[in-house]
């Protein structure tokens, strides 16, 4: 676990302790198989309590997890190659080289490439020609709200166990991945493994002793003082605490002479701020410098920190204590620091459902970064300081307002919006969804008895989820109210759509199966007796079979002086192909000279044995990705290689397309800008500065366009993230449930000497060439039309266009 985290050390010292528990507390018998059983039973279930209680809420499945695959493997309940197809599912396979997938739109690429790989076990070889025979019941099994729960078709409900129904659920439905792993542990190791540890101070200082320090990783949010004061005062000892930082390390020597000397416990602070004292700290615990009282304990707190030492974290005692997560518990934790005195501290009527207001987007804007890009391009670090200068903000305000005048908004909106949480916010985008909120919540209707916490818009919460504000007067009615909001938040609050949670969920699973493949040991088989540089051997031979030819320059160079060589779009084609030229060589070069290192006739570099690493585990290179594009797994971005070579060889040896697929350029930015310099040549007395890019929604898909349009491009490929769209009217509609992304049809983009006129009527959509949307991957805005009042619940929504959503 210490790949995953730095902080997550332990030694076989604690082992051994938990060892020697084991032999003594296990249930005893006179059978030697039984008594050895019995020990193994309950080393597991201590040493999975012992490591999971010093894991941060993210890492506590992943090991759990990761547990159970390991036991069940050694055990032989599952295969090598089943564990691999879990972890790995389809990323190796080049979707250009499978059995097509059917026509429907319903299946996914990445899901059609897990069943073909899935299909190589035996249990499952016929499921590619089940699924086409038998579409409508898998659509409707697939469509359920708990495909894990439900019955699978052609056979399969009865014939699967616990984990090769979890093998189809990861391939199918990601996003339900983990329900169903929670299933295969419960079944392979029981229901304890599955149920958690409840952290218990005063069971770990009955486990500690003056030798053994106990240490709490922090995280946003969590500190146990609290916790660990009131055990000190129930057990009548002496708690004295420090927080670490420059030259405090003094103060902290002599607390722990006296401690030590006299007994009592030391409480350090933040140690990440006090790393050079960490080493002297180790030396002081473990060698102290004369006799210990026995009632002397060493409690840290510590941020994970690379260089925090190693030794000190595998002779300690390790927990975190990490808030829950929520609506309702951010909320409650915002309440629960404020005082009645703060609460009555001005008369004005205003100031409740304000103060609640802001409370309420503190927890809204934290929340929101669980969802990834949806939430927000960059996931911002708001924390405790925002919300408090916030609060006296809105006191100064309200101190010094005119009653006859009412509050300013835009003074209360700029100052949350652009100051408090806005001077966070670097993204242009980011800071659109931020003021959106300010202006949809901090307006004179938020008084009114039937103000919600929602989108504006057509899906208002319904009368049974009391996402509203309170009229209370006292702290405590508050935490009444509070306590009756749900446990679990739909995505609406935060003003997303449903779909999120899909998204959330199969995000966060992706990510720990991600985990599970990087800490693999690098010198295990592929399964199934393939070692691993056979299986890489046998990748790089097929994808040299599939590697374009090199550009001959010559013949390029004739060809883009036959089409124009000063025509912006003819040089951007020039420099596109030079691009593609580089990416070709590398990666020939890397895959000849990789099959030669695994054949032993040159030497296995650094760099081959990391392309070699990469390849095995179906993920690009990492040299590849600097001179190419992002991609999630190896498959897809050589089928990604091909497809976009083959469009720079057609557009250079054929003719200009007559619709481009903007997904395929290195330089997206380069050819919109290409464009406009070809409309402004073409237009006498316009200048490029002032030209601006706008757009046509079209109803035709790539294949219905037979020629180029009169003026600009024709851009096809672009899916809709957070919307669906209407083909009819050409307009933003909600999206239907469990389709997370829309394809557009053909887009005419061009140019004009006068930006657009906007009616209300329309939505500024960022497009992004990936789906992480940073300004790295940004590349323009176009005009959606919407049917709704205005565009709040859109940009609330993370609307927006990506050019590949794998």
């Amino acid at each position: 676990m210490s790949y995953v985290n730095v902080m997550y050390q332990t030694s076989i010292r604690q082992f051994l302790g938990l060892f020697d528990e084991s032999m003594e507390k296990s249930d005893k018998s006179p059978i030697t198989s039984k008594r050895i059983t019995n020990i193994i039973e309950f080393l597991t279930y201590e040493v999975w309590r012992y490591q999971v209680r010093g894991l941060y809420e993210e890492h506590k499945l992943l090991y759990t997890l990761l547990l159970t695959l390991k036991i069940s493997l050694q055990c032989n309940r599952i295969k090598p190659n089943e564990f691999m197809t879990f972890i790995k599912g389809g990323a190796a396979l080049d979707l250009k080289a499978v059995a097509p997938k059917p026509k429907s739109n319903w299946i996914s690429d990445m899901t059609w490439l897990n069943l073909v790989e899935l299909s190589k076990i035996p249990q499952f070889s016929e499921i590619l020609t089940q699924v086409s025979r038998n579409e409508k019941a898998w659509k409707q099994w697939y469509d359920g709200e708990a495909p894990e729960e439900g019955n699978i078709p052609d056979g399969y409900q009865n014939s699967l166990d616990i984990f090769k129904r979890l093998l189809l659920v990861r391939s199918w439905c990601p996003d339900r991945t983990l329900a169903q792993a929670r299933k295969f542990v419960v079944d392979a190791l029981g229901q304890r493994f599955a149920d958690g540890v409840i952290l218990d101070f005063h069971v770990m200082w009955g486990e500690s002793d003056p030798k053994t320090p106990i240490i709490c990783f922090l995280s946003m949010g969590s500190d146990p003082t609290s916790q660990i004061d009131g055990l000190a005062k129930k057990l009548k000892v002496d708690c004295r605490s420090i927080s670490m930082g420059q030259g405090q390390e003094v103060h902290a020597r002599r607390l722990l002479s006296q401690s030590m000397g006299q007994g009592g416990w030391v409480l350090l602070q933040n140690c990440h701020l006090g790393l050079n004292f960490m080493e002297e700290l180790l030396q002081t615990v473990t060698e102290p410098p004369g006799p210990v009282h026995e009632t002397f304990r060493l409690w840290i707190t510590t941020e994970g920190h690379p260089q925090f030492p190693i030794n000190l974290l595998q002779i300690g005692i390790k927990y975190t204590n990490e808030p829950p997560q929520g609506v309702k518990a951010g909320v409650k934790r915002t309440y629960n620091g404020i005082t009645q005195d703060q609460l009555d501290i001005t008369n004005m009527p205003q100031w409740k459902p304000m103060l609640y207001t802001v409370a309420m987007l503190h927890t809204v804007v934290q929340e929101r970064r669980k969802f990834g890009p949806l939430g927000w391009n960059i996931p911002y670090e708001f924390n405790q300081a925002d919300l408090t200068a916030s609060i006296q903000f809105l006191q100064n305000h309200l101190d010094d307002m005119d009653p006859r005048h009412g509050v300013n908004w835009s003074t209360v909106r700029y100052m949350l919006g652009e100051v408090q949480y806005g001077g966070r916010v670097t993204d242009d985008r980011d800071k659109r969804l931020l003021k959106t909120f300010c202006r949809v919540w901090f307006r004179e209707e938020m008084f009114a008895q039937g103000f919600q916490f929602y989108c504006a818009s057509g899906n208002n919460v319904d009368a049974g989820k009391p996402y509203t504000i309170p009229q209370c007067k006292t702290v405590q009615q508050h935490l009444d109210f509070i306590e009756k909001l749900p446990p679990v938040d739909s995505p609406e609050v935060f003003g997303l759509h449903p779909n999120a949670n899909i998204t959330y969920q199969s995000k966060t699973a992706r990510d720990i199966l991600d985990t599970v493949l990087n800490i693999q040991p690098k010198e295990s088989s592929g399964g199934m007796g393939e070692t691993r540089e056979s299986t890489v051997f046998r990748m790089a031979d097929d994808m040299l079979s599939k590697l374009p030819p090199d550009y001959v320059p010559h013949q390029v160079r004739e060809r883009i002086n036959e089409m124009g060589a000063l025509s912006s779009m003819n040089i951007f084609l020039k420099q596109e192909i030079d691009r593609m030229q580089r990416v070709i060589s590398t990666v020939r070069s890397t895959l000849t000279d990789l099959k030669l290192a695994i054949e032993g006739t040159i030497i296995m570099s650094e760099k081959l044995r990391e392309a070699l690493d990469n390849i095995y585990d179906a993920r690009v290179p990492p040299f590849w990705t600097r001179i190419s594009w992002d991609s999630s797994t190896i498959g897809f971005w050589f089928t990604e290689l091909v497809e976009r070579n083959t469009q720079f060889d057609t557009w250079c040896f054929t003719g200009r397309p007559h619709v481009f697929w903007m997904t395929g350029f290195f330089n997206p930015q380069g050819f919109l800008t290409a464009m406009r310099q070809e409309v402004t040549r073409a237009h006498k007395g316009w200048a490029l500065d002032q030209v601006v890019l706008n757009n046509e929604m079209t109803k035709y898909t790539k294949d219905d366009i037979s020629a180029p349009p009169p003026e600009g491009v024709f851009v096809h490929g672009l899916f809709l993230d957070g919307a669906g769209w209407d083909r009819r009217n050409s307009r933003l509609v909600e999206p239907p449930a469990k389709v997370l992304s829309t394809p557009l049809p053909v887009i005419r983009i061009f140019a004009e000497n006068q930006a657009p006129t906007s009616d209300g009527k329309t939505y500024e959509c960022p497009i992004y060439k990936k789906p992480r949307r940073t300004d790295l991957t940004f590349i323009a805005t176009v005009q959606l039309r919407h049917g709704t009042a205005t565009d709040d619940k859109w940009i609330m929504r993370g609307v927006a266009l990506l050019c590949d959503i794998k």
